[in-house]
Protein backbone atom coordinates (compact mmCIF):
# COMPACT_ATOMS: atom_id res chain seq x y z
CA UNK A 1 0.00 0.00 0.00
CA UNK A 2 2.59 2.60 0.72
CA UNK A 3 4.50 1.76 -2.17
CA UNK A 4 1.34 2.30 -4.16
CA UNK A 5 0.81 5.63 -2.52
CA UNK A 6 4.26 6.45 -3.77
CA UNK A 7 4.20 5.55 -7.31
CA UNK A 8 0.52 7.82 -7.12
CA UNK A 9 2.18 10.54 -6.02
CA UNK A 10 5.08 10.66 -8.15
CA UNK A 11 2.26 10.34 -11.04
CA UNK A 12 0.66 13.40 -9.65
CA UNK A 13 4.01 15.23 -9.55
CA UNK A 14 4.73 14.20 -12.92
CA UNK A 15 1.52 15.47 -14.24
CA UNK A 16 2.70 18.51 -12.30
CA UNK A 17 5.29 19.28 -13.66
CA UNK A 18 4.56 18.51 -17.53
CA UNK A 19 2.21 21.07 -17.35
CA UNK A 20 -1.71 20.72 -18.80
CA UNK A 21 -0.90 21.09 -22.63
CA UNK A 22 -0.98 24.50 -23.28
CA UNK A 23 -4.09 24.98 -20.72
CA UNK A 24 -3.59 26.61 -17.26
CA UNK A 25 -5.48 23.83 -14.58
CA UNK A 26 -5.77 24.96 -10.73
CA UNK A 27 -5.20 20.82 -10.16
CA UNK A 28 -8.24 21.08 -7.58
CA UNK A 29 -10.21 18.73 -6.17
CA UNK A 30 -13.51 17.60 -4.15
CA UNK A 31 -13.65 14.48 -2.78
CA UNK A 32 -16.39 12.83 -2.69
CA UNK A 33 -18.11 9.87 -0.52
CA UNK A 34 -18.61 7.32 -3.19
CA UNK A 35 -15.90 5.78 -6.00
CA UNK A 36 -19.19 6.38 -8.57
CA UNK A 37 -19.26 10.17 -7.63
CA UNK A 38 -15.40 11.04 -7.35
CA UNK A 39 -14.42 9.19 -11.10
CA UNK A 40 -17.00 11.30 -12.34
CA UNK A 41 -15.49 14.11 -11.53
CA UNK A 42 -12.25 12.57 -12.20
CA UNK A 43 -14.05 12.13 -16.24
CA UNK A 44 -14.73 15.71 -15.87
CA UNK A 45 -11.45 16.50 -14.92
CA UNK A 46 -10.12 14.89 -17.88
CA UNK A 47 -12.74 16.71 -20.25
CA UNK A 48 -11.21 19.95 -19.48
CA UNK A 49 -7.55 18.98 -19.55
CA UNK A 50 -6.83 19.19 -15.82
CA UNK A 51 -4.84 16.06 -15.68
CA UNK A 52 -3.81 17.17 -12.64
CA UNK A 53 -6.83 17.05 -10.92
CA UNK A 54 -7.75 13.90 -13.04
CA UNK A 55 -5.03 11.94 -11.60
CA UNK A 56 -5.90 13.06 -8.11
CA UNK A 57 -9.61 11.71 -8.25
CA UNK A 58 -8.43 8.32 -9.59
CA UNK A 59 -5.68 8.38 -7.29
CA UNK A 60 -8.21 8.84 -4.29
CA UNK A 61 -10.68 6.19 -5.69
CA UNK A 62 -7.66 3.54 -6.08
CA UNK A 63 -6.66 3.85 -1.90
CA UNK A 64 -10.27 4.33 -0.47
CA UNK A 65 -12.29 2.11 -3.01
CA UNK A 66 -9.84 -0.55 -4.14
CA UNK A 67 -12.53 -2.77 -4.20
CA UNK A 68 -14.69 -1.09 -6.54
CA UNK A 69 -15.21 -1.39 -10.32
CA UNK A 70 -14.15 1.79 -10.33
CA UNK A 71 -10.91 1.09 -9.24
CA UNK A 72 -10.22 -0.62 -11.67
CA UNK A 73 -11.16 1.82 -14.60
CA UNK A 74 -8.95 4.25 -12.53
CA UNK A 75 -6.05 2.66 -13.38
CA UNK A 76 -7.01 3.11 -16.84
CA UNK A 77 -7.87 6.78 -16.57
CA UNK A 78 -4.47 7.41 -14.95
CA UNK A 79 -2.97 6.58 -18.13
CA UNK A 80 -5.35 8.55 -20.12
CA UNK A 81 -4.52 11.56 -17.61
CA UNK A 82 -0.93 10.49 -18.52
CA UNK A 83 -1.06 10.94 -22.36
CA UNK A 84 -3.23 14.24 -21.91
CA UNK A 85 -0.29 15.54 -20.14
CA UNK A 86 2.04 14.27 -22.87
CA UNK A 87 3.89 12.13 -20.71
CA UNK A 88 3.60 9.72 -23.50
CA UNK A 89 5.81 6.74 -22.24
CA UNK A 90 4.74 6.77 -18.69
CA UNK A 91 0.88 6.54 -20.62
CA UNK A 92 2.62 3.30 -22.90
CA UNK A 93 3.42 1.77 -19.08
CA UNK A 94 -0.20 2.26 -18.06
CA UNK A 95 -1.84 0.88 -21.14
CA UNK A 96 0.24 -2.21 -20.83
CA UNK A 97 -0.13 -2.72 -17.27
CA UNK A 98 -4.31 -2.21 -17.48
CA UNK A 99 -3.75 -4.92 -20.60
CA UNK A 100 -1.73 -7.10 -18.37
CA UNK A 101 -3.86 -7.16 -15.34
CA UNK A 102 -7.43 -7.17 -16.88
CA UNK A 103 -7.34 -8.83 -20.64
CA UNK A 104 -10.83 -9.52 -20.33
CA UNK A 105 -11.96 -5.94 -19.32
CA UNK A 106 -14.29 -4.42 -22.01
CA UNK A 107 -11.75 -1.34 -22.28
CA UNK A 108 -9.16 -4.14 -23.81
CA UNK A 109 -11.16 -6.43 -25.69
CA UNK A 110 -12.54 -3.60 -27.44
CA UNK A 111 -9.31 -2.84 -28.51
CA UNK A 112 -9.17 1.00 -26.30
CA UNK A 113 -5.70 0.29 -24.72
CA UNK A 114 -3.98 -1.32 -27.29
CA UNK A 115 -5.18 1.32 -29.62
CA UNK A 116 -3.78 4.20 -26.76
CA UNK A 117 -0.26 2.77 -26.66
CA UNK A 118 -0.26 3.26 -30.75
CA UNK A 119 -1.53 6.41 -30.85
CA UNK A 120 1.01 7.47 -27.90
CA UNK A 121 3.83 6.58 -29.87
CA UNK A 122 2.21 7.91 -32.81
CA UNK A 123 2.16 11.59 -30.60
CA UNK A 124 5.65 10.95 -29.95
CA UNK A 125 6.62 11.74 -34.02
CA UNK A 126 8.98 14.29 -34.49
CA UNK A 127 7.47 18.07 -35.99
CA UNK A 128 8.93 19.01 -39.30
CA UNK A 129 10.88 22.56 -38.84
CA UNK A 130 12.32 24.39 -41.25
CA UNK A 131 15.93 25.02 -39.48
CA UNK A 132 16.07 21.25 -39.00
CA UNK A 133 16.22 18.71 -41.40
CA UNK A 134 13.47 17.60 -42.95
CA UNK A 135 11.51 14.93 -41.28
CA UNK A 136 12.94 12.05 -44.00
CA UNK A 137 16.43 13.31 -43.32
CA UNK A 138 15.73 12.11 -38.85
CA UNK A 139 16.41 8.52 -37.27
CA UNK A 140 13.08 7.25 -37.74
CA UNK A 141 12.79 4.71 -34.80
CA UNK A 142 9.81 6.49 -33.19
CA UNK A 143 8.09 5.80 -36.04
CA UNK A 144 8.85 2.65 -36.54
CA UNK A 145 8.37 2.23 -33.06
CA UNK A 146 4.35 3.65 -34.32
CA UNK A 147 3.69 1.49 -37.03
CA UNK A 148 4.48 -1.51 -35.27
CA UNK A 149 2.50 -0.64 -31.75
CA UNK A 150 -0.72 0.52 -34.72
CA UNK A 151 -0.21 -2.70 -36.91
CA UNK A 152 -0.53 -4.92 -33.90
CA UNK A 153 -3.50 -2.91 -32.77
CA UNK A 154 -5.10 -3.65 -36.08
CA UNK A 155 -4.01 -7.22 -36.41
CA UNK A 156 -5.20 -8.21 -32.74
CA UNK A 157 -8.48 -5.88 -33.19
CA UNK A 158 -9.58 -5.64 -36.36
CA UNK A 159 -13.04 -4.79 -36.04
CA UNK A 160 -12.28 -2.27 -32.99
CA UNK A 161 -14.36 0.92 -33.51
CA UNK A 162 -10.72 2.50 -32.91
CA UNK A 163 -9.83 0.93 -36.47
CA UNK A 164 -10.40 3.91 -38.49
CA UNK A 165 -8.31 6.14 -36.33
CA UNK A 166 -5.36 3.74 -36.75
CA UNK A 167 -5.69 3.17 -40.12
CA UNK A 168 -5.36 7.08 -40.87
CA UNK A 169 -2.43 6.96 -38.61
CA UNK A 170 -0.92 4.16 -39.78
CA UNK A 171 -1.03 5.37 -43.65
CA UNK A 172 0.94 9.28 -42.20
CA UNK A 173 3.36 6.30 -40.14
CA UNK A 174 3.85 4.34 -43.55
CA UNK A 175 4.13 7.47 -46.02
CA UNK A 176 6.92 9.12 -43.57
CA UNK A 177 8.47 5.94 -43.54
CA UNK A 178 8.50 5.45 -47.16
CA UNK A 179 9.62 8.62 -47.77
CA UNK A 180 12.68 8.03 -45.52
CA UNK A 181 13.35 4.88 -47.68
CA UNK A 182 12.96 6.75 -50.79
CA UNK A 183 15.57 9.24 -49.67
CA UNK A 184 17.98 6.61 -48.71
CA UNK A 185 17.66 4.69 -52.16
CA UNK A 186 17.98 8.53 -53.81
CA UNK A 187 20.80 9.07 -52.09
CA UNK A 188 23.22 5.64 -52.70
CA UNK A 189 22.02 6.20 -56.37
CA UNK A 190 23.26 10.12 -56.74
CA UNK A 191 26.38 8.32 -55.22
CA UNK A 192 26.57 5.60 -58.05
CA UNK A 193 25.86 2.62 -55.62
CA UNK A 194 23.27 0.68 -57.63
CA UNK A 195 23.06 -2.26 -55.12
CA UNK A 196 22.22 0.18 -52.26
CA UNK A 197 19.74 1.89 -54.18
CA UNK A 198 18.05 -1.72 -55.28
CA UNK A 199 17.99 -2.98 -51.73
CA UNK A 200 15.86 0.01 -50.32
CA UNK A 201 13.69 0.44 -52.35
CA UNK A 202 12.46 -3.42 -52.75
CA UNK A 203 11.72 -2.66 -48.80
CA UNK A 204 10.51 0.90 -49.96
CA UNK A 205 7.73 -1.28 -51.84
CA UNK A 206 7.43 -4.49 -49.66
CA UNK A 207 6.51 -2.42 -46.42
CA UNK A 208 4.36 0.45 -47.67
CA UNK A 209 3.20 0.05 -51.22
CA UNK A 210 0.51 2.10 -51.70
CA UNK A 211 2.27 5.03 -50.76
CA UNK A 212 2.05 7.03 -53.65
CA UNK A 213 6.14 6.62 -53.73
CA UNK A 214 5.19 2.91 -55.93
CA UNK A 215 5.77 4.31 -59.94
CA UNK A 216 9.03 6.50 -59.06
CA UNK A 217 9.83 3.46 -56.64
CA UNK A 218 9.36 0.83 -59.66
CA UNK A 219 10.89 3.27 -62.46
CA UNK A 220 13.82 3.61 -59.80
CA UNK A 221 14.13 -0.01 -58.82
CA UNK A 222 14.34 -1.15 -62.84
CA UNK A 223 16.85 1.31 -63.62
CA UNK A 224 19.01 0.51 -60.43
CA UNK A 225 18.74 -3.06 -61.81
CA UNK A 226 20.22 -2.68 -65.11
CA UNK A 227 23.01 -1.09 -63.82
CA UNK A 228 23.69 -4.10 -61.76
CA UNK A 229 23.01 -6.25 -64.99
CA UNK A 230 19.85 -7.86 -63.41
CA UNK A 231 18.02 -7.65 -66.83
CA UNK A 232 15.08 -9.87 -66.29
CA UNK A 233 13.99 -8.17 -62.85
CA UNK A 234 14.57 -4.54 -64.53
CA UNK A 235 12.09 -6.33 -67.51
CA UNK A 236 9.54 -7.36 -64.86
CA UNK A 237 10.14 -4.65 -62.46
CA UNK A 238 9.05 -2.14 -65.67
CA UNK A 239 6.35 -4.07 -66.73
CA UNK A 240 4.71 -4.37 -63.12
CA UNK A 241 4.97 -0.04 -63.65
CA UNK A 242 3.72 -0.22 -67.02
CA UNK A 243 0.33 -2.74 -65.71
CA UNK A 244 -0.34 -1.11 -61.88
CA UNK A 245 0.46 2.91 -62.81
CA UNK A 246 -0.96 3.03 -66.37
CA UNK A 247 -1.94 6.13 -66.13
CA UNK A 248 1.26 7.93 -64.09
CA UNK A 249 4.30 9.38 -66.29
CA UNK A 250 6.68 6.74 -65.37
CA UNK A 251 4.59 4.56 -67.13
CA UNK A 252 5.19 5.82 -70.57
CA UNK A 253 9.31 6.01 -69.74
CA UNK A 254 9.21 1.78 -68.58
CA UNK A 255 7.19 1.38 -72.05
CA UNK A 256 10.20 3.04 -73.88
CA UNK A 257 12.36 1.24 -71.68
CA UNK A 258 11.19 -1.60 -72.06
CA UNK A 259 11.61 -1.48 -76.19
CA UNK A 260 15.25 -0.76 -75.65
CA UNK A 261 16.20 -3.67 -73.18
CA UNK A 262 18.10 -6.54 -74.20
CA UNK A 263 18.69 -9.82 -72.70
Amino acid sequence: MVLRIRMIAGLVLALAAAGCGGRVATGQVNYSVSATKNYTKGLKSLQQKDWIAAAKYFAFIKARFPYSKYAVLAELRLADAEFGAENYLRSVDGYKQFIKLHPTHHMVTNGYGQFRIGEAYYKMLPDDFWLLPPLWEKDQSATADAGRALQQFIRKYPKSPFRSKADKMLLKVKKRLAQHEWYVATFYWKRKKPMGTVLRLRRLLDRYAGTDFDPDALWLLGKAYVKVGMLKRARATWQKLVKNHPKSRRAKQAKAALSNLSG
